[in-house]
């Protein structure tokens, strides 16, 4: 090992220091995590607290949940505990987890149970690990007790596994700010026999807890989650600390299998080879590229090879990684190193010995660099190469190059002759060296090298006494010569590698910039259209103007839907079909169907393949492998923008679904009792009446009040349907609203008058300035809007306590507000009051809970709004707007003896319709 792998990253331990400083701030937290409830999660972590309080530190409960169990209520005593907050919720009074107390307190060590715990509604945050967080922020340190199915990432597996639907999760980024994990274990035996024997859960909760989540199969995968969950937060614990302490050493605590590619065709071997050790190890793997600046000049085919061998890889469950350096050994390395990777596997070299001895062996390197990881080295013959690509690999006549640099060397010789008789010959050497650098900047590294022998030979020939000759008079020159020809050499060898790397970065960042502007761009789109059409830009951009994209329709064919000009008929169809329903490349340049005219690439996103992506070269030749990897990444990204709007609707849908189903449910549930009640009020009065004899034993006003309380209840039941036929009507936009300019004062009598039998034990005061205008509005309509409101105020308000009505002019709206005196609002329903069906918990009788929703569409029907606000009582106002100029009121005519009407008239009616 080198001095520099054992030095440590300054980065890492800059992060360490920033961390170290972070975590001094805050409080510690530790997690005890079990497989299910009845394991021991509390007892555990209250006798850990009873070991902390008699080392001396500070210890306070916030909540613990005994669950009945006495062996743990008896662990509560000797410490000390918070009293809890009460909140009131819907008649009920809840007892929670009072944050602002042990905020207060600020102990050392604070014990709150139950993680996943949600919070009663009126708390400060709705999850109980959002406490844990704020305490943990306030420098307190934490004991928590958590099961393994709250875990939001096993949330789904979970509910495979047990078919029960966990809705209490905690996110993983709360495990991984634990300093701590300890699992509590228990045998999943042991746990059935606690439940059985009442230790767990009590009577009829036991037995059905034993049929449905605890039966063994349950226990023992739920088991194996907490143990391997454990594991990887360990071993993430671990590679921080390595990180921070600079060890680069491989700790082997668990198999990791590196698999080293490259463009031999014994690549696929390798693949396999690793899938087979990773498979028989129960580990992890990657697939592991190294680009050099070599592979520029590899032949496209090699090329394809290399891409061909990482897909594999991907395909048989490797993570692919693409690293770039100058040296593959370095690179593999270093990789294993920083992933803690304990084997790699890489191919024995296929070329001739005595050349390994001249140019050093990969492998040998490998195992002379690889410390404590172990290397495999696999053999084979590998994959036989096609004739095409044995075409491609052998090496073409590049003469143009080779002349170009020969006329470059001509062109230095006239210059170093032009400059012969002025300068001394040694300067000469520099002119021939700057040839050499500009035809390996321009040209390549073979005419570089050729430039470099024409150089020496022809200073030797030119410019060495005895000119016109190879000889050399004096021995010195031959060091010259040889030092000249070495320099030039690594000279036309390091321009050329730099050539190259410019090469490589420019198309790592054409490929960047290209899927960074595209993923920018697609981040903004919301519909499928606009998808493909910014897919289409930068496909053009990427690819030519010969692409096209190809999404399934519902029989799952595929239709073109970008690429009109592209050729696709029956045959190409197919080729694309295949590659959709297979999810494999496809078409020219490829090893499936290579007949074909154009290249077939899926687009897969989290969820599967989402369509095909459609490439057609303009000639014969198949697109270069770096076009067809910048291709299906861009292909992917449009995938997973696809994706992303087919969820987006299938939530949309979901959710439509889901309000549907909880609408009918509550107008069932309120049919249910608002029907059955009036009914059995009329069926009982009525049959009173029947029955009552001759004799009339009810007698005349028992009658009259009998038929009084049918009538009544008739009248109930006819505000109900009235409601659901005006929901309706607002919910289908079927409401028409018919203005007329009417006094505001008309509107609020004629809604009071229709209540005046349920307004008798209220006192109403009415606030209506003489001055207000005229308002366009719908008169029956906003009846309806206040005889609701006063509804709503007689419902939830005790007898005695008084209504008022107050209407005032605030331009250009004129603002009518209905008060009483009642409980109020609870907060945080100001605005839940007007949605369908909702109805605030309390001792008033039911209903279907659609006054104020009908009051809230009439409203907004007219363009106006309606609010609610709390203040000594509930205060609703709805605001309308003054549009329009109203018509002039002619006064009546009166008597000129006695200034008074000549006769009597009705009251003031100033409406006129418009």
């Amino acid at each position: 090992m080198t001095p520099e792998d054992r030095r440590p990253d300054p980065d890492a331990l800059l992060a360490h220091v920033q961390q170290e400083e972070e975590k001094e701030a805050r409080g510690r937290l530790k997690i005890f995590l079990g497989m299910s409830a009845g394991v021991g999660k509390t007892y555990a972590m209250l006798e850990e607290a009873h070991r902390r309080r008699t080392d001396g530190q500070e210890v306070v409960i916030g909540v613990v949940e005994t669950h009945g169990r006495p062996e743990t209520e008896t662990l509560l005593e000797g410490l000390e505990l918070l009293p809890r907050k009460e909140l009131p919720y819907r008649g009920v009074t809840m007892r929670e987890f009072d944050l602002d107390a042990a905020l207060a307190r600020s102990p050392k060590l604070l014990i709150v149970d139950e993680l996943a715990h949600t919070n009663a509604p009126g708390s400060r945050h709705p999850k109980r690990w959002q406490d844990v967080q704020e305490l943990l922020a306030a420098g307190i340190d934490v004991f928590t007790a958590l099961n393994v199915q709250h875990v939001e990432s096993l949330n789904d597996i979970v509910g495979q596994i047990t078919h029960v639907v966990v809705r209490e999760t905690v996110p993983d980024s709360m495990l991984e700010m634990a300093d701590e994990i300890e699992v509590v274990d228990l045998p999943p035996e042991d746990l059935l026999q606690r439940l059985k024997e009442g230790r767990v859960y009590f009577g009829d909760q036991a037995a059905q807890a034993a049929e449905r989540f605890f039966r063994k199969g349950n226990l023992i995968a739920l088991r194996e989650l907490a143990l391997r969950f454990t594991a990887k937060q360990v071993e993430a614990q671990m590679e921080v600390y390595r990180r921070q302490h600079g060890i680069k050493t491989a700790w082997l605590v668990s198999d990791r299998v590196l698999v080293a590619l490259s463009p031999s065709p014994l690549a696929p071997t390798l693949v396999r080879a690793a899938r087979r050790i990773a498979t028989a190890l129960k580990a992890d793997w990657y697939a592991v590229y190294v680009e050099t600046p070599a592979d520029a000049r590899r032949p496209e085919a090699v090329r394809t090879r290399v891409l061909r061998s990482l897909r594999l890889a991907e395909e048989l469950g490797a993570k692919i990684v693409t690293l770039q350096g100058e040296r593959v050994v370095d690179e593999i390395i270093a990789f294993a190193r920083s992933h803690n990777v304990s084997k790699i596997v890489a191919g024995k070299p296929m070329h001739a010995s005595w050349l390994e001895r001249f140019r050093g062996s990969l492998v040998d390197e490998l195992i002379a660099r690889s410390g404590t990881i172990d290397i495999y080295i696999v053999t084979g013959e590998g994959e036989p190469e096609s004739r095409h690509i044995r075409r491609a690999i052998r090496p073409t006549r590049k003469w143009p190059a080779y002349v170009a640099g020969i006329l470059v060397m001509a062109l230095c010789t006239g210059i170093a002759a032009a400059m012969h008789d002025h300068f001394n010959r040694e300067n000469l050497i520099l002119v021939y060296l700057l040839g050499v650098v500009l035809v390996g900047t321009w040209i390549g590294r073979g005419p570089s090298m050729l430039a470099a022998l024409l150089g020496v030979l022809t200073y030797d020939f030119l410019f060495v006494p005895p000119t016109l000759t190879f000889a050399v008079s004096d021995s010195q020159y031959i060091l010259t010569f040889l030092i000249m020809l070495v320099v030039a050499l690594v000279v036309s060898t390091l321009t050329d590698r730099v050539r190259l790397q410019a090469r490589n970065a420019r198309m790592r960042e054409r490929r960047t910039a290209t899927a960074y502007s595209m993923s920018r761009e697609l981040v903004s789109a919301r519909e499928i259209p606009d998808i493909l059409r910014i897919a289409a830009v930068h496909l053009g951009e990427a690819g030519g103007e010969r692409i096209s994209i190809l999404l399934p329709d519902a029989d799952g064919r595929l239709v073109r839907r970008v690429g009109e000009a592209s050729p696709l008929d029956a045959r190409e169809m197919g080729v694309a079909q295949w590659v959709y329903d297979h999810s494999q490349m496809a078409g020219a340049g490829s090893g499936t169907l290579p007949g074909a005219r154009g290249l077939y690439l899926p687009m897969v996103s989290s969820r599967g393949i989402v369509g095909v992506l459609g490439l057609h070269p303009e000639g014969q030749n198949p697109p270069p492998p770096e076009q067809i990897y910048l291709l299906e990444t861009l292909g992917n990204q449009i995938a997973l923008a696809l994706e992303h709007t087919r969820l987006v609707d299938e939530s949309n849908q979901a959710r439509v679904v889901i309000e549907t189903e909880r609408l009918r449910n509550a107008l069932l549930g309120s049919l249910s009792h608002d029907l059955r009640t009036p009914l059995a009020s009329i069926v009982g009065a009525a049959t009173s009446l029947i029955e009552d004899g001759d004799d009339g034993a009810i007698g005349p006003k028992g009658r009259k009040e009998l038929a009084e309380a049918i009538k009544e209840e008739a009248d109930r039941l006819e505000r109900l349907v009235s409601n659901l036929l005006d929901m309706t009507r607002i919910e289908a936009n079927a409401i028409l609203v018919r203005k007329e300019w009417v006094p505001i004062e008309e509107v609020i009598g004629a809604a009071l008058a229709r209540l005046a039998g349920r307004l008798r034990d209220h006192a109403i005061r009415i606030d209506v300035p003489a001055d207000l205008p005229l308002v366009p509005l719908d008169p029956p309509l906003i009846e309806q809007v206040l005889y609701n409101l006063f509804e709503n105020a007689v419902r939830y308000t005790p007898p005695g306590t008084a209504i008022e009505v107050r209407a005032v002019k605030e331009d250009p709206e004129l603002i009518v507000e209905v008060a009483d005196r009642g409980p109020g609002l609870p907060p945080g329903t100001e605005q839940k009051v007007f949605e369908k069906f909702y109805r605030v918990a309390g001792p008033a009788p039911g209903g279907l809970g659609l006054g104020l929703a009908i009051c809230k569409g009439i409203v907004e029907a007219h363009g106006g709004r309606i609010w609610a606000e709390n203040r000594g009582g509930a205060i609703f106002r709805f605001a309308l707007p003054l549009e329009g100029t109203p018509p002039a009121v002619k006064p009546e005519p009166t008597d000129p003896a006695a200034g008074a009407p000549a006769t009597p008239r009705p009251p003031l009616k100033r409406s006129v319709e418009l």
